[in-house]
């Protein structure tokens, strides 16, 4: 049984940072009417469609059982059926935020009995897995790599976590502390113990925050059993296979690098597979690395930061070019019409970002994390919080829309998830440090070098780059605040109550260090004005083209604004770039730029003749907005003149 706990029992920062829990922070300006929108419809949405998928009955063993619903992939390898506890979970945690935000009876009543149901499904050794449990019992620990069984209890784990945080009830963070006290009695390094670890990645970190929340130190050391056990020799899933009567050659995926278990972690240096996989275990050993002061794992999360940066990611910060294994493919493969990016690959690399910045301020990492988030994460969900992006390419030609729900719907509830809990990857607290990674108007209280210090931000952000934060520290305190400046700003002002300062960005953070006092105010300008990007040479797709940026946002032109066909459009290196509106889209920032376009005179299919060019005009607006008003085509890289 767990001895009792509170929130002083959670083990504390050192000399490392640690995000806020979303009960710190009350999120307004740009994020909060989201953060609404999931807390008022999309939350409900996810279990009403959870449980019109048959979820519940799988789950509650005083319902009928439901069997296979449905059918297997792979021959008979996997269903995605086996990964409804992950939907569950990852539902329970958006709830979990929601309430935070807005308390609401019936939803908490709702999440309550699905609680419940988890209760009495729960085995009496703690074990908890409602395919194992319920569709095919007597299997549990037979087939790690595929059939999700760790992963599936990392989400629960994150839910339970957020639902404590959130309603302060308990409940389910006890049932998923017996669970992960069964997870700990059976992998480890003693010999009584199976040296396996998830095929999936993503209960490393989920027990990093399991640990946090409850001062156990003993869940910390099991995510670093597994970050440390990964891929080496003899290969567990090899040997995995071989028990179940297969052949490890067989394997659907052929490689091991499909789940990153192809060497160990250490030697890692190349962002391999499926990248939701891929970027949950780096966040995981980023976690680890944080926790444990363990430097050894750096030169690896250094080189795989670099090769994925520098060589395989979308403009967008999404990644994953292949639908055939979800993820990397070669370096500089980033075709657009064809782009999976998975949403849930996005918000796995804000996963990522957010836990390398767990040892220092570095904007390196805050950036990425910043332009996966409102760009290739963010895309994912709808306006009005209804349908919701898998794949998300950078053209179409006016096919591609989200949709309702999916047979694997790990993307809604991973989207919304993230959008409610914005709020707690704003700061990184140490133990007299305060860093600001991302800006958004909001409110927060935050303990630093022992005071409690309440921080307000205010801010339009990202409509421009203006943000005043106020502190108001219990009494006087000495600490440093460090502030971003975001690689795109080309320029900044700095002031601190009313007094400029001459202050130089280290690794991308201002780094001010004083004694602050109640009202205390920073005014930080950064430039925000539109740019073009151009790719490297090598990304095939993208040579002759530009695409638009403007602060943290990448713009894309629609056929609802303009002319189709949008590759028509030709526009010139240094072309003006003005400040636009769209229509329905309310007072969101849109562009507008000088262009050409292209046509023939006659309805040939080739011609001897160029084709002639007229002045034009493009309005872009942000990428993440796309496909919300009347369909049609999309192309985020614009043609250059020649």
């Amino acid at each position: 049984m767990n001895k009792p706990f509170n929130a002083g029992d959670a083990l504390q920062p050192k000399s490392k940072f640690r995000p806020l829990s979303v009960n710190q922070v009350e999120v307004g300006g740009f994020f909060g009417p989201r953060v609404d929108v999931v807390a008022t419809t999309t939350a409900k949405l996810l279990f009403d469609r959870c449980i019109e998928a048959r979820m519940l009955e799988q789950v509650d063993p005083d319902l009928p059982n439901p069997g296979i619903v449905i059918p297997f992939d792979h021959g008979n390898t996997v269903t995605t059926q086996m990964f409804w506890d992950s939907d569950f979970g990852k539902s329970i945690e958006t709830a979990a935020y929601a309430l935070n935000r807005k308390r609401d009876e019936e939803l908490e009543a709702r999440v309550d009995a699905v609680i419940d149901a988890y209760g009495r499904l729960q085995a009496e050794d703690g074990y908890l897995n409602s395919w194992y449990q319920r569709i095919q019992p007597g299997q549990r620990w037979t087939n790690l790599r595929d059939r999700h069984e760790l992963y599936n209890a990392g989400h629960l784990i994150e839910g339970a976590v957020a639902y404590y945080h959130a309603t302060g009830k308990r409940k389910f963070l006890d049932i998923m502390c017996r669970y992960a006290d069964c997870i700990d009695a059976t992998f480890g390094a003693d010999a009584n113990k199976k040296r396996g670890y998830p095929g999936h990645p993503e209960l490393e970190l989920a027990l990093v925050k399991l640990g946090r929340v409850t001062g156990e130190q003993r869940y910390l050391d099991l995510a670093k059993f597994f970050v440390d056990e990964r891929g080496r020799e003899p290969k567990y899933f090899d040997q995995e296979a071989i028990a179940r009567g297969e052949k490890p050659e067989d394997f659907h995926f052929t490689t091991l690098e499909y789940c990153q278990a192809h060497k160990p972690v250490r030697e890692q240096r190349e962002v391999v597979g499926h990248a939701v996989r891929a970027a949950y275990l780096y966040a995981g050993m980023a976690d680890v690395a944080t926790e444990f002061s363990d430097e050894s794992l750096d030169p690896a999360l250094e080189a795989l930061w670099s090769h994925l940066t520098d060589r395989n990611l979308y403009v967008t910060g999404g990644f994953g070019p292949s639908k055939d294994n979800e993820g990397l493919t070669f370096d500089y493969d980033l075709p657009n019409e064809t782009a999976y990016a998975e949403t849930c690959a996005a918000v796995a690399l804000v996963f990522w970002a957010s836990r390398m910045l767990g040892r220092a301020p570095d904007a390196r990492f805050a950036d990425v994390m910043e332009r996966a988030l409102y760009n290739g994460a963010l895309s994912g969900l709808s306006e009005d919080g209804t349908h919701f992006f898998y794949d998300n390419p950078l053209e179409s030609y006016g096919n591609h829309h989200r949709w309702r729900w999916h047979r694997c719907p790990c993307c809604p509830p991973n989207i919304s998830r993230l959008v409610a809990s914005i709020g707690t990857y704003f700061y990184g607290v140490a133990e007299d440090e305060l860093a600001l990674h991302l800006y958004c108007e909001n409110a927060a209280e935050i303990e630093v070098a022992g005071t409690k210090v309440g921080v307000k931000q205010e801010t339009a952000y990202p409509k421009d780059g203006r943000i005043a934060v106020t502190l108001t520290p219990e009494a006087p305190v000495e600490f440093t605040l460090s502030l971003r400046v975001p690689g795109w700003a080309r320029g900044f002002s700095l002031a601190i109550n009313g007094e400029a300062s001459d202050a130089t960005p280290e690794k991308g953070y201002l780094r001010i260090r004083r004694q602050w006092q109640a009202g205390d105010t920073i005014e930080l300008d950064l430039e925000m004005q539109p740019e073009m990007l151009y790719a490297h040479p090598k990304v095939a797709p993208d040579q002759g083209r530009a695409a638009l940026l403007r602060g943290p946002l990448i713009y894309c032109v629609e056929e609802t604004d303009n002319k189709a066909p949008l590759n028509a459009y030709v526009v010139k290196d240094g072309a003006p770039v003005t400040l636009d509106q769209a229509e329905g889209l309310g007072d969101t920032v849109a562009l507008s730029i000088e262009a050409l376009v292209e046509s023939q005179p006659t309805d040939a299919l080739y011609a001897t003749t160029p084709p002639e060019r007229t002045s034009a005009s493009l309005k872009a607006i942000p990428y993440y907005l796309w496909d919300n008003r009347a369909p049609g085509e999309m192309l985020v890289w614009l043609r250059r003149e020649a």
